[in-house]
């Protein structure tokens, strides 16, 4: 579906196809940055430098989701400022030095600082490209446009982090496998200087179309969006707490289910297909889930998703076997596809195209902070009573979460009525 906006600016997928094509990808790259250490740093911690205690293993992912989390609330606000594409390029030039730090760093505080850097570059590029889709698709598309979003980074997290395991099996854990990392920076910030194109009019052109008596919507400060992202709206609240969750899942499928499965004689390559598999079935859902929920609403798929994710921890936990282990990562990566691009569309659907941008930065500080949250959260609870009571702490909490989304959100998007109705 394809709107005219004033000033004959058209919204919709089919209208702006082009562009939105390039920008998924560019967050494929994004992704591929991300997806360059998930196989290989839990064991490089191990094995290069020498760190036994879970939280101080997970010290990278603790560094990387704190300044993501504090730069994507900042993204939001820059992009509304300045423009999209500045905050887009400038992501990529942080990025650039990730892969060399990540390959020759010669401590672990390298390790750190280069995940400082990696989370500042993903708050900036991946929020960033999530603000620039939306702003292109208009309101009609815009679940499927987030599922096409998040389907071509995590996608390309599955894919690298299966690359890089394969690589690290046969050539050793580093430089090789980060060398991925460094075409990946290039290619992203080349493509983002030369050819993908500002999208701030689109959001501007669709403000337009909205009722003169929303004005004072129009005009919330900053302040006030992240209360009403994050406390007062009951939709907007229940997406940032489920998102927390949701990244503090990820934050364990990251650093703490990496050990388990080497605890239990699985060798690198094994490790890599199962951190491989998680984000491969995240992200190839999402171009299912995200159409699905602009059918049939948001919050049940949300609901459903978190609950499901839920029970794949609990199967890990309980888990000695690969086999098992595999089944646990397809299930969780299902659970993950169907709240991940629904809970950005639950944000497109009740933030006003003025203010839009921030109350994504704000949804994101909160989900990307769940990141640090797991590392911390998981790896103390892993030293004081082992891996497993960890992994089980997090699937009693993610089952909480479901539970609010089904109490307290209400449906953004309701199921269109039938032809004719």
């Amino acid at each position: 579906m394809t709107t005219t906006a004033p000033g004959g600016i058209r919204l919709g997928l089919r209208a702006n196809l082009a562009q939105f094509t390039l920008l998924v990808a560019v967050n494929a790259l994004v992704g591929g940055m991300l997806g360059q250490e998930r196989t290989v740093l839990s064991p490089l911690a191990d094995q290069v430098f020498g760190l036994t205690a879970y939280t101080a293993a997970l010290t990278y992912i603790l560094a990387f989701g704190a300044t993501k989390a504090i730069t994507n609330f900042f993204a939001g606000t820059l992009s509304d400022r300045h423009g999209r594409k500045p905050v887009l390029v400038g992501g990529w030039l942080v990025a650039l030095p990730v892969p060399v730090m990540l390959a020759w760093g010669p401590s672990w505080a390298w390790i750190v600082a280069a995940n400082i850097l990696l989370g500042a570059s993903q708050g900036l590029t991946w929020s960033t490209t999530v603000i620039m889709k939306i702003d292109l698709a208009g309101p009609a598309r815009r679940g499927l446009a987030m599922g096409l979003n998040e389907a071509a980074g995590y996608g390309a997290v599955a894919v690298t982090a299966m690359a890089t395991g394969a690589i690290a099996d046969h050539a050793g854990l580093r430089p090789e496998p980060f060398l991925l990392g460094a075409a990946y920076a290039a290619l992203g910030l080349g493509l983002s200087t030369l050819v993908v194109r500002e999208t701030r009019d689109h959001a501007r052109a669709e403000a337009a179309l909205h009722p003169v008596q929303d004005l004072t919507e129009r005009e919330l400060t900053t302040a006030q969006i992240a209360r009403r992202t994050s406390f007062t709206d009951k939709a907007l609240s229940a997406a940032s707490q489920a998102g927390l969750v949701n990244n503090l899942n990820d934050a364990l499928a990251w650093g703490i289910f990496p050990l388990l499965f080497a605890a239990h004689g699985l060798s690198i390559g094994q490790i890599g297909v199962l951190a491989a598999l998680y984000p491969a079935v995240w992200g190839a859902g999402q171009l299912l889930t995200g159409w699905w929920s602009d059918r049939i609403g948001r919050k049940h798929l949300i609901t459903t998703g978190m609950l499901l994710q839920a029970a794949a921890i609990a199967l890990v936990a309980t888990g000695t076997t690969f086999g098992v282990w595999a089944t646990a990562q397809v299930l969780l990566g299902l659970g993950t596809a169907l709240v991940y691009p629904t809970l950005l569309a639950v944000i497109g659907d009740v933030a006003h195209p003025a203010w839009r941008a921030r109350s994504v930065g704000v949804y994101r500080l909160w989900r990307d902070g769940g990141f640090a949250i797991g590392a911390l959260f998981a790896g103390v609870l892993a030293d004081a009573y082992g891996l497993t009571t960890a992994i089980w702490a997090v699937a009693a909490l993610t089952a909480a979460s479901g539970l609010i989304v089904a109490i307290r959100m209400y449906e953004t998007h309701p199921r269109p009525a039938p032809s004719g109705a």
